[in-house]
């Protein structure tokens, strides 16, 4: 896979050396791509260059990548990189950071935007996470479709512990895509039985919520999937 990150800072790098590991293909692009930044990525390619310009993206050759990741520390920028890689160069997938949480509103389809990745909401839920069992959380949302990412602790009171996930009647528009047991993470099938403090990660939605967080609250009646 071809990624573009735009923003060389720390953020940047940090997610460049992780997909040179995985084995993808990147390309950092930043205003001051000089020797020093260089050399503490240096198996990736770089260039020098504004990505807000069109002429920086398409000395990038952006329309021949699979993901383009705006990582700078200027929201507006992120913004004006994701428009452009999806209307101008035809990205099917953009990342981008939210750095003020109040300018989160605007990290959608409608600015290019596929996944929008706010730090302090991360943050958040990873203290809800750390001290909520039973209470949902949601890790970030995908612009497209207003799906999200969500995590639940499964209290060990659940009337859902030691049920198959196969007889479990999950809302609409809600899958468990992930258990995290003892550390570990497990694909789940529908012959997997959930224990207790089960880590779950489900794709859902907004208006799928709050009947979620209900069934997996402690002592809530099971829901059981009809024949």
């Amino acid at each position: 896979m071809r990624v573009v990150i735009v923003g060389a800072g720390s953020v940047g790098r940090s997610i460049g050396q992780e997909l040179l590991q995985n084995g993808h293909s990147v390309l950092l692009i930043d205003k001051d791509a000089n020797e020093s930044r260089v050399a503490k990525l240096a198996e990736a390619s770089w260039l020098s260059g504004d990505a807000c310009e069109i002429s920086t993206l398409q000395e990038a050759e952006v329309h021949t990548s699979d993901v383009v990741v705006c990582a700078t520390g200027d929201d507006k920028a992120n913004l004006v990189v994701s428009l452009l890689a999806k209307t101008e160069f035809g990205v099917p997938r953009t990342v981008a950071r939210v750095n003020n949480p109040k300018n989160e509103w605007m990290f959608d389809e409608s600015w290019g935007v596929d996944v929008a990745v706010s730090t302090p909401r991360l943050m958040t839920a990873l203290v809800e996470e750390a001290v909520s069992v039973g209470d949902l959380v949601r890790i970030f949302d995908f612009q497209q479709g207003s799906a999200a990412m969500a995590e639940i602790t499964l209290p060990a009171d659940n009337p859902n512990v030691g049920r198959r996930v196969g007889d479990i009647d999950f809302p609409v528009d809600t899958l468990l895509v992930g258990i995290i047991r003892d550390g570990r993470p497990i694909g789940p099938t529908a012959d997997d039985a959930l224990e207790a403090h089960d880590e779950l990660l489900l794709l859902t939605t907004a208006e799928a919520e709050p009947q979620l967080e209900a069934m997996m609250r402690p002592g809530s009646a099971p829901r059981r999937r009809s024949s």
